[in-house]
């Protein structure tokens, strides 16, 4: 069984699991005394029975079992003494591979066995972070608190009327990503008064907003197709296993298109000209090119008003994959939803010319010394507008 397989059984079968992207103040890369990795407020039930109280501390102390391969006796502390209000895990011992430079951008999963012991594991590559979204059905944005139990949702009343109109009146069992993405960002602005004044407002916050609504009302049509089916015993082994694949691929197809579609929502509320999955040299398609083809196969065009814009999910790895997208361009954007890469993966990107885009919220992930050379959306936008204004 491979280590992704085992991640995502563990954080299946146990009452708690929680995720997070591995950031620089983690690794220590900030200038901060603290060491070990920072765990988020709300996830307290994941080590304690009540939250810690303010003016005290307190601790735990656990046996945790890495990558299914190695044991350490760590601690879980609540920092509540003076200034401090924070929940850390510490104590690794001498050597413990995953707290380095190199883990930043890395996906840390911890589950809870039972009181006195966990399972950790840490998910390095693009495709081993995506695959495990896939299969526990959650997004990026779902990192940093503990991960929801399949099946059991809990929306908003609106919001869940507006997708229970929208799956009532779907013909088939499974919509287009495209159709999904548009029905997922209607029912979100529907239920939140969301107009395009709001989008062009803040745009990073808006699309996150689209994309966790789009995860919710994928997981509301799986509940509503699928739960009569896993309540019934499969025949064999391999129609369960036919089941499982079919669902982990479309969840995978629909993640793949999902931002995409998202950002070129936002590109239209800008009125910014661009055009999608355009073929540039050697058959390559950049995911957006701005202003359009014609003006890229133009020789007499400003190659300086030219941007290349890829979306990726993930980046840790698959950043690389934008260099030769188009040849005219020199610098190459990327949007991410990445929470963090290292410092050195960070400088090797400008080194060949690939500047990061990232949505607000997430740009304290990154080491504190790059985040000003990293934009935001609403920065890249502002970018764009500019060079098409000039």
């Amino acid at each position: 069984m491979s280590l992704l397989e085992k991640a995502v059984r563990s954080a299946q079968n146990t009452d708690y699991a929680f995720t997070k992207f591995i950031t620089a103040n983690d690794a220590g890369k900030t200038g901060g005394h603290q060491a070990g990795f920072h765990i988020h407020k709300h996830v307290w039930p994941l080590f304690f029975d009540t939250p810690g109280d303010k003016g005290e501390n307190k601790d735990k102390f656990v046996t945790i079992k890495w990558q299914d391969d190695f044991e350490t006796d760590s601690r879980f502390i609540y920092y509540g003494v003076g200034t401090r209000n924070e929940y850390r895990l510490t104590r690794f011992g001498k050597g413990f591979p995953f707290l380095t430079d190199d883990n930043v951008g890395d996906l840390l999963v911890l589950c809870k066995v039972d009181e006195e012991n966990y399972e950790g594991y840490v998910l390095s590559t693009d495709e081993e972070i995506e695959d495990f979204f896939a299969a526990l059905n959650i997004s990026s944005s779902d990192t940093n608190q503990l991960i929801p139990k399949q099946f059991q949702l809990n929306f908003e009343e609106m919001l869940t009327s507006c997708f229970r109109a929208y799956i009532e009146s779907l013909s088939e069992d499974f919509p287009p990503t495209i159709d999904l993405a548009c029905n997922a960002r209607n029912c979100y602005n529907s239920s939140n008064s969301i107009n395009s004044t709001k989008v062009k407002s803040d745009p990073d916050k808006i699309i996150l907003g689209w994309l966790d609504a789009e995860y919710d009302l994928f997981k509301t049509i799986e509940n509503d197709r699928y739960s009569d089916l896993i309540k019934n015993p499969f025949g064999s082994v391999e129609d369960l296993v036919n089941v499982a694949n079919t669902i982990l691929n479309r969840r995978k197809s629909r993640a793949g298109r999902s931002l995409e579609h998202h950002l070129e929502e936002v590109f239209n509320t800008f009125q910014l000209a661009f055009e999608s999955q355009v073929v540039t040299e050697n058959n390559k398609k950049p995911d957006f090119l701005f202003p359009g083809i014609e003006n890229y196969h133009d020789p007499s065009f400003d190659e300086k008003k030219l941007i290349l814009l890829a979306s990726k999910t993930t980046c840790k790895d698959r950043w690389r994959q934008v260099l030769n997208e188009a040849d005219r361009i020199r610098t190459k954007h990327l949007f991410t939803l990445q929470q963090g890469v290292s410092s050195n993966q960070l400088k090797e990107m400008k080194k060949y010319g690939v500047q990061l885009v990232v949505p607000k919220a997430y740009l304290n992930s990154f080491p504190k010394q790059h985040r000003n050379e990293i934009m935001t959306l609403d920065s890249f936008i502002s970018y764009a507008a500019s060079i098409q204004n000039s």
